[in-house]
């Protein structure tokens, strides 16, 4: 016989809330569905967490990414949907989550464990069977559970949400209908793993004589260091080492001042793109002979698909839980535990030969005159912008506004560099907003705000104010950079600034430079309800890294345009 719960006022939804927030978790997204309303009557009548509910479910699941990757290691994402119509709608969001490694929980309500058992043939939103759904989710998540027992549910709840923090990857919860009230034991605390120190020193001591003994060592910071909590840990590194110190295409905006202990490391030389990025960084970084990853994914885009590879037999990778050091590995090395290691330790080491490149010079004092806009006076409006009134966080989309991103000032930025999903920028930067409280900009094109800028509609009833810099060219531009012929890659124009006001926000379209400082100029003096400015671009103008970049794909280094 099973004991008694030793709390029967508590229940499984109840401890499950509690075990969120205690892991970080600090509100919740989502869409009720018949399958998950039990469960929604619990998260509002609890209070434990707030719920925002959107529109779609990719926008629930992009801004519960957004928050996630926000929370720097210390924070989980949470997303909550009905079964099938509705977590089948996620797929995508943590596909992209599971490939940047983003701490995502996504709780999906299901059938009732006795209505499982009923002999029908089929329930409503059922795909294949009953478990399809179960199965789709284990090819994207790190851990899964169903919440069908109570008597094991305290222990899968913790082993779920201790797999996703330490991972970093996302995770499935299944909670049956008839199973929410259920009482239920409370979870247990998170399980603090330690990491054998001999270890952690030796490999510290290892990479330190490496960087010693090379000519031209360096340093590559990735994504990961903000998704395990490190990045004030690895400015400070940076500082002590004074190596040249590049972020990948997915880490740009770390180690900005804000995301560090103090101002941004002296040698921070700017982004790494391969050979679509600047030529003194990319030489610094591919030359090196002591190249020191921390954190960093290895993939295509993240690497500006260079022609001139990194030579990993003198590279040293520390990126999910191991440091790979040429033709040799340690196992089991957490990046927080190196990265304190090596600060320990560290010695500073002698200026590269010829000095560190200058920080780009990024375009500013944007010319308000009557002149087209281009991407790069969005740059210089941006950076004005942020120079007069303080930097904000940036959630972009993909297309040139991600690349036009890269010319705008450090600041904290989430973006889907490497899954390249389009439709993540605008529910991100609503995530953003929930899980910070902090007023972000929005960049987006017209062809991903057609799929998820309707969110903007949710932001009213939560007091959300973001500023949305919509790239409009009536075109899936990127695209058609790389296969110039075909008239799918035309949009109609939708007018969306025309549609704002309808959706509780302001509209400006701008057709000049001085349109666009206007709007800007506004936006800022305007908080309390978003701002959408629709910045319209002829086709065929794109950023002077988009340029590089498609030459690169293209197999020639195209020279970049010049900057209107």
């Amino acid at each position: 016989m099973r004991p008694r719960p030793s709390s029967p006022s508590q229940t499984i939804s109840t401890v499950l809330l509690e075990a969120l927030a205690s892991r970080g978790a600090t509100e919740i997204f989502g869409i009720p569905g018949d399958f998950a309303l039990p469960f929604f009557r619990v998260i509002e009548a609890s209070g434990t967490l707030p719920l925002h509910t959107l529109s779609h479910e990719p926008g629930v699941g992009f801004a519960a990414d957004a928050a996630a990757r926000w929370g720097g290691g210390t924070g989980l994402g949470v997303a909550v949907v009905t079964y099938g119509a509705g977590a089948l709608n996620m797929i995508n969001p943590v596909a992209g989550a599971w490939s940047e490694k983003s701490p995502l929980v996504v709780i999906s309500g299901a059938p009732g464990v006795e209505e499982s058992k009923s002999g029908f043939l089929l329930l409503h939103h059922q795909a294949k069977t009953l478990d399809s759904q179960w199965q789709m989710f284990e090819e994207i998540t790190c851990a899964r559970a169903r919440l069908d027992d109570p008597a094991t549910a305290p222990r899968e709840i913790a082993r779920v949400l201790d797999a996703c923090r330490t991972q970093s990857r996302p995770v499935y919860i299944e909670v049956p209908r008839d199973r929410v009230d259920t009482p239920c034991d409370p979870v247990p605390p998170p399980v603090q793993t330690q990491a054998d120190p001999d270890a952690v020193e030796a490999a510290a001591r290892e990479v330190l004589k490496r960087l010693k003994d090379a000519r031209s060592p360096a340093l590559l910071v990735g994504v990961e260091a903000r998704r395990q909590g490190v990045e004030a840990e690895v400015s400070d590194l940076a500082r002590r080492l004074d190596l040249p110190v590049a972020t990948t295409f997915m880490g740009r905006g770390l180690l900005s001042q804000e995301g560090s202990t103090g101002a941004a490391p002296r040698c921070l030389i700017g982004t790494y793109l391969g050979l679509a990025g600047r030529p003194e960084v990319r030489e610094l970084i591919e030359d090196s002979d002591g190249l020191l990853m921390l954190g960093v994914i290895l993939s295509d885009t993240n690497f500006g698909v260079s022609g001139k590879r990194i030579d990993l037999r003198h590279a040293m990778l520390a990126a999910d839980g191991r440091l790979s050091m040429g033709f040799h590995a340690y196992a089991d090395i957490p990046l927080k535990d190196l990265v304190q290691a090596l600060t320990r330790l560290a010695e500073s080491f002698p200026e590269p030969k010829g000095g560190l490149p200058r920080p780009p010079d990024l375009p500013r004092d944007l010319m308000a005159d009557d002149g087209a806009i281009g991407p790069m006076d969005i740059a210089a409006a941006v950076n004005d912008l942020f120079r007069e009134r303080g930097a904000m966080p940036i959630a972009s989309d993909m297309g040139d506004c991600l690349f036009t991103a890269l010319d705008m000032a450090q600041t904290p930025l989430v973006a889907p560099g490497y899954y390249a999903t389009m439709g993540f920028g605008v529910p991100a930067g609503l995530g953003i907003q929930a899980a910070s409280g902090r007023r972000t900009l929005i960049l987006v094109g017209d062809g991903a705000f057609q799929m998820t800028g309707w969110e903007l509609g949710n932001c009213a009833r939560y007091g959300w104010d973001p500023i949305v810099i919509v790239f409009n060219n009536a075109s899936w531009e990127m695209l058609r950079t790389f296969q110039p012929e075909g008239s799918y890659n035309n949009l109609e124009d939708w007018r969306f600034a025309d549609l704002a006001k309808a959706m509780g926000g302001v509209g400006t379209r701008c057709q000049t430079r001085a349109d666009l400082k206007a709007a800007l100029t506004r936006a800022a003096d305007e908080p309390g309800r978003f701002h959408l400015i629709e910045a319209m671009l002829e086709r065929g103008a794109i950023s002077d890294t988009l340029a590089r970049f498609v030459g690169t794909i293209k197999g020639r280094n195209t020279p970049a345009p010049e900057s209107p």
